[in-house]
């Protein structure tokens, strides 16, 4: 059975007890630029995590806290180019529902027309 569950997105706080937990870091200066993103951006935490735990031994704090702003910034991107695909969907779909009501008006009126089975159309 598939159960969809509503995670909430990572603020600042949470990533900065996941900074403390993950790099033995408090404070840096690129937490306010994070901070803003994470503002800006919805993120899990785990994907917040995943960011911030160093892949080899010579990645370090700063490291790790570069690939998140790079993580962010990508993840805000994507945002935006799925809103503007949404936006031109609706708008294509919205297009498409007034040409079936223009179509949906001429076949009325043609539908108005009867054959009297000559070859002939009479008026209702």
């Amino acid at each position: 059975m598939d159960m969809h569950i509503e995670m909430s997105y990572c603020c600042y706080e949470t990533f900065k007890v996941l900074a403390k937990n993950y790099l033995d870091v408090e404070s840096h200066e690129l937490f306010a630029t994070i901070g803003r993103l994470l503002r800006e951006t919805n993120m899990t935490p785990a994907d917040v995590a995943e960011n911030l735990m160093p892949k080899s031994d010579e990645e370090n704090g700063e490291s790790c806290l570069n690939k998140l702003i790079k993580s962010l910034e990508d993840a805000k991107e994507e945002a935006r180019l799925k809103a503007l695909e949404d936006v031109r969907i609706k708008a294509k779909e919205e297009e498409a529902g007034k040409k079936i009501e223009e179509n949906g008006e001429k076949v009325q009126e043609s539908d108005a027309k009867l054959g009297d089975g000559e070859g002939k159309e009479t008026e209702l």
